[in-house]
Order: C-alpha cells, then structure tokens, then sequence
C-alpha cells in the first residue's frame, strides 16, 4: 500500500474512534481523499429508531459538500473498528452516494476496503457497476 493510501487509512480509523454506535456497537470510519490532497472523514452515527443512522461514507460526502466540494473525488479508504479478517465495503446506499460526488468530478476513485489482515483495493466502478448518476437525468 503507498503511503498515501496507508494516511488515509489511519484517518478513517481515527474517525471511527468518534463514531456513535450504542446499537450495532459497530464503530465505522470513512475517509475521502481529493486530487488537491484534501482529507475529509466521517463516522456512523446510529439512532433509537434504527432507520435514521448515517453511515461514516455518507457523513463525509456531506461534509465535503457543505466544504464547497463538487468532484475530485480521487480515493476512499473505509474501516470497521470491528472488522473481522474480511474486509469491509461500503453499504449500497453509499456506494450510490460516492458514486455522485465521483460523477461530478468524472473520476472512478479506488476504495480501500480494510480488514484486520488485508486491504482490497477496487475502483469504486466495480464495487458500483452501471451505476445510476447525475448523466441519466440529462436531456
């Protein structure tokens, strides 16, 4: 793993350690990097009713986006504090998600996908294949 991959997994790690996860007691972090360098993360955040929990992925979209963000999407590193030997992808709903900000950007950013004993490394394309984005709803 090159050492800016290894830097953004130690930052989704780092935002795991925030999360909120009284339920699942599955603490997930997230970890964007963007082609300026820029680093942004996010954790899950549970909730009482189940149905209203935020995944870590989604959590650092919005916070890209609220920075004024809209592309340059360039990988995306994602950890499980309890992540067993395999490692963990992202949820459908953020695969959808990451695929947007990847779309304005017209990147296919490379996942880092963390276990405890390996990284899978996949281009966001594979992990989403004909993926639904912002170009469907044109013309």
């Amino acid at each position: 793993m090159a050492e800016h991959e290894s830097a953004l997994v130690a930052a989704a790690y780092a935002a795991a350690e925030k999360a909120y996860a009284p339920y699942s007691n599955y603490p997930v972090g997230a970890a964007l990097l963007f082609d300026d360098g820029a680093v942004i993360t996010g954790c899950n955040v549970e909730n009482a009713s189940y149905g209203l929990a935020l995944c870590a992925e989604t959590v650092a979209v919005a916070k890209a986006f609220e920075a004024g963000r809209r592309g340059g999407l360039v990988a995306v590193a994602v950890v499980g504090l309890k992540a067993g030997d395999e490692p963990i992808t992202p949820c459908g709903r953020c695969r959808q998600v990451l695929n947007e900000v990847a779309a304005l950007g017209g990147t296919d950013p490379l996942v880092l996908c963390v276990g405890q004993e390996q990284v899978r490394q996949v281009p966001l394309s594979t992990l989403l294949p004909h993926a639904f984005g912002p170009s469907n709803l044109e013309g």
